[in-house]
């Protein structure tokens, strides 16, 4: 006679069965690779047919491309800040400018002809369109006149351009893999290839490494899918002409010639009595007479003549110290640019002088773009008459990437770094004009940007004394001239002891109201500045202010340049 089974035992049977069968699928499902994929038009924030995303060396830039007649066009400010910064909007002429090595090319919205080297240009596609209330560059156009390397992909739409050469780390694929949105199996899928795809190598982690395609994604591969990574040299120069400057075979040994009025021009002969080795001498000229371009000049040819008989360059220097004409409502407007570039001209040739130093400071985020148009379209001139130009520029720090080294180190031949004015009149501690270590940040920062061939670095002839009262927040300063400062620490009995940290002798003194501080520029500080400039291997030296300095500093200059 059988047993008969007991229904509760068999469904708790079934239950354990279904209890092991849901843990192993649940250990199962830990251990696949998820299959999720990443919709392409939400990857790249596409919303329309019409749009394309814009990806910029491995970077989704917020702005978008857009189609026009089956052309892709970008927006001009898009354009202008991360691709390509030489195509420059006049907002009031309403025409976009392109400044070549010889000329100024105009571009018309919706006009498929320009002037180009006296002759007419036909494109094929308007260069420049006009989208609601906004205006739009040719990607053919742009690519035309960039050093860029350029794809075009389609479902979803994207542009993937490369403009940083040099050498880039590469992995290649060793098998078929998947690009995951995160570094983990279950990520969701981005998009997948082939062994022997070429991937931009970004980021090592411990079983996974960030890369970029070459059709646009950011994401994470497996790296037992991967090789080794390899570096490889790209080179995106386009045909586009050379921007050509002088280089002169001497190190420059530059210093400035403060001048108040005409009666300056009169003390050159005593100013550089005494100056060993100085080369070249730039007088303080030029200055906006009002907002419409027009200039104060002092330029002076007897100044000239005397320079050039005693071996001097001069490099005339343009400022915008007036400070009741706006520099943005100047140098924004394009008829004003060339009124001033007309007036260095003509003194150029009529006093016979070697070049012009552009100093406009305080230089803002909305000025920038039209600062550096500006330069731009003086070095055509200046191109032309071949005579040198220099800009003077700040320590680049990350509150002032606006003024564009790169671009101004292209268009001129020198950049001077003001590597002074650390502290200043009216910062909140006492401190040096120019300690080593700033001045190095300034020199490290701008060759970064700029050939080293090109560059010079600017020293101070002055320093300041610094009187902090006790119980008291009203930290003020003096500039005092070297000869001054050392005559007011003698007087004063001041501690003079060496600061290795920032390359100075540093005087200090207290009584029982306030302490006294001075951070020296002396024969010493000079000298450990010039080491600096020799072991970069600048283009030269210069100094603020010709008269401040002790002539013993001279001698410790011209060693170093011309060891």
């Amino acid at each position: 006679m059988k047993k008969r089974v007991s229904p509760v035992l068999i469904v708790i049977l079934l239950i354990i069965l279904v209890a092991l069968a849901g843990g192993l699928s649940l250990v199962i499902g830990r251990y696949l690779p998820g299959k999720e994929r990443v919709d392409g038009s939400q990857y790249f924030h596409l919303e329309s047919d019409e749009e394309t995303a814009l990806i910029l060396d491995q970077e989704l830039l917020e702005g978008k491309g857009k189609f026009i007649d089956g052309k892709i066009y970008i927006d001009e400010s898009t354009v202008s800040r991360y691709i390509n910064s030489r195509f420059y909007w006049d907002a009031q002429n309403q025409e976009m400018l392109y400044t070549l090595p010889d000329e100024v090319l105009e571009l018309k919205p919706d006009s498929t002809s320009y002037t180009a080297g006296g002759e007419k240009m036909e494109e094929e596609n308007p260069m420049i369109v006009q989208s609601g209330d906004n205006f739009l560059v040719s990607l053919d156009f742009l690519t035309k006149y960039t050093d860029m390397e350029c794809q075009v992909f389609e479902n979803p739409n994207r542009v993937v351009i490369n403009t940083r050469e040099g050498k880039v780390q590469m992995v290649d694929a060793s098998r078929s893999y998947k690009v995951r949105e995160k570094g983990g199996i279950k990520s969701p899928i981005l998009t997948e290839g082939e062994e022997g795809d070429h991937l931009r190598f970004l980021e090592a982690m411990e079983n996974w490494t960030k890369v970029a395609t070459s059709d646009g994604y950011v994401g994470y591969v497996r790296n037992k899918d991967i090789g080794e990574v390899r570096e490889e040299s790209v080179d995106y120069s386009s045909e586009a002409p050379e921007y050509t400057s002088i280089q002169k075979d001497y190190k420059i040994n530059l210093s400035w010639h403060l001048m108040m009025n005409e009666a300056g021009n009169q003390e050159l002969k005593s100013k550089i009595k005494g100056c060993t080795g100085l080369n070249t001498i730039s007088p303080t000229w030029f200055t906006f007479a009002d907002a419409n371009g027009t200039l104060n000049s002092l330029a002076s040819k007897e100044y000239v003549d005397q320079a050039h008989a005693a071996g001097l360059e001069v490099w005339g220097l343009i400022e915008n110290i007036n400070t009741d004409v706006n520099t943005l409502e100047v140098l924004s407007v394009r008829e004003n640019r060339e009124k001033i570039i007309s007036q260095l001209m003509e003194a150029v040739k009529q006093t016979g002088m070697d070049g012009i130093n552009v100093d406009f400071e305080s230089i803002t985020e909305d000025s920038a773009p039209h600062f550096v148009q500006f330069v731009r379209e003086l070095s055509v001139a200046m191109r032309s008459a071949q005579k040198v130009l220099s800009v003077d520029l700040p320590v680049p720090q990350p509150y002032n990437e606006f003024y564009n080294w790169k671009e101004l180190g292209i268009m001129t031949d020198y950049v001077i770094i003001m590597g002074y004015d650390e502290h200043y009149a009216g910062s909140e501690e006492a401190g040096s004009v120019a300690s080593l270590p700033y001045v190095e940040e300034g020199i490290k920062g701008t060759v970064a940007q700029v050939p080293k061939e090109k560059v010079i670095n600017a020293v101070p002839f002055y320093t300041r004394l610094w009187t902090q009262p006790f119980g008291s927040s009203n930290l003020s300063s003096e500039t005092m001239t070297m000869d001054e400062a050392s005559e007011y620490v003698k007087a004063n009995d001041m501690e003079v002891y060496w600061d290795g940290s920032v390359g100075q002798n540093v005087a200090e003194k207290e009584d029982n109201t306030a302490l006294y501080q001075i951070w020296l520029e002396d024969e010493e500080s000079i000298e450990a500045k010039m080491e600096l400039i020799q072991s970069y291997d600048l283009a030269g030296v210069a100094s603020w202010q010709l008269g401040y300095q002790r002539n013993t500093v001279w001698e410790i200059i011209d060693q170093y340049l011309n060891e």
